[in-house]
């Protein structure tokens, strides 16, 4: 296996940090590395806000619900999907800006974001830094835009947290790779490949918590997704100029 596919099959979310500051030098490689990725039409709908100030940085982890890493890690980069540039080309042509208007920019956005961190997030572990994602960045983006001062036509979609590991996790099992790389056809039959996996997770996360946690895969997914746990981006969203049509 070669140095790239070792870096991203040996990936695990680091939680605990020591206080060895980020080098610039790494940090700007992994701005690199995040630009670097493929966007739609080259659109480049993609901005880093790079937060390492230690009251902003304890402000962010308390709106992603208390997320301790968050303020122990020396820098918490926001990705957002960034439609600002876009406006600013459009006045400069003196065009409309229509795409907003519709839930395509949404998917194109949170798309090539899911890329760009992808690449940040390869460079990080590359460099021998942790990483760990911030899903909860959209926990209560209203008061994150307004935190970061996130002009109109830009969202927050995912955060990474990003510094020296003080101890690295376990690496975690994944699905069976039958279960989401299909040949030809999407075959849905995946229960019994679900029923696999799941005393492999439950394992995995009984033994790396000490029996704090023990649920299966399925249970985990079944209880996140009986409820919409983020309830207020549909209004946050129209705030900021997406039409979501």
């Amino acid at each position: 296996m070669n140095e790239t596919l070792n870096t991203l099959t040996s990936h695990r979310s680091i939680r605990s940090y020591t206080s060895q500051p980020v080098s610039d030098a790494d940090l700007a490689a992994i701005a690199r590395a995040a630009q670097a990725a493929p966007s739609s039409i080259n659109g480049q709908q993609v901005t880093i806000i790079c937060v390492q100030n230690h009251a902003t940085k304890k402000h962010i982890a308390e709106l992603c619900g208390d997320q301790p890493w968050i303020d122990q890690a020396p820098a918490f980069l926001l990705f957002c999907a960034d439609f600002h540039r876009a406006h600013l080309a459009a006045e400069m042509n003196q065009r409309p800006l229509a795409i907003t208007d519709s839930i395509e920019a949404l998917i194109v956005g949170a798309c090539d974001v899911g890329i760009a961190l992808a690449n940040a997030a390869a460079a990080a572990e590359s460099l021998g830094l942790g990483i760990v994602p911030i899903g909860a960045a959209r926990n209560q983006p209203e008061a994150l835009i307004d935190l970061l001062a996130i002009p109109r036509h830009v969202f927050p979609i995912c955060g990474l947290v990003v510094g020296h590991p003080a101890n690295h996790s376990a690496l975690k099992p994944r699905l069976p790779q039958a279960a989401v790389f299909h040949h030809e056809k999407y075959q849905p039959d995946l229960q019994p490949l679900i029923a696999e996996y799941d005393p492999q997770l439950a394992a995995h996360m009984t033994a790396a918590t000490g029996g704090r946690l023990t649920k299966t895969w399925s249970q985990t997914v079944a209880e996140f997704y009986d409820h919409i746990y983020f309830p207020n981006l549909r209004a946050a969203l129209e705030k900021q100029g997406f039409g979501c049509q």
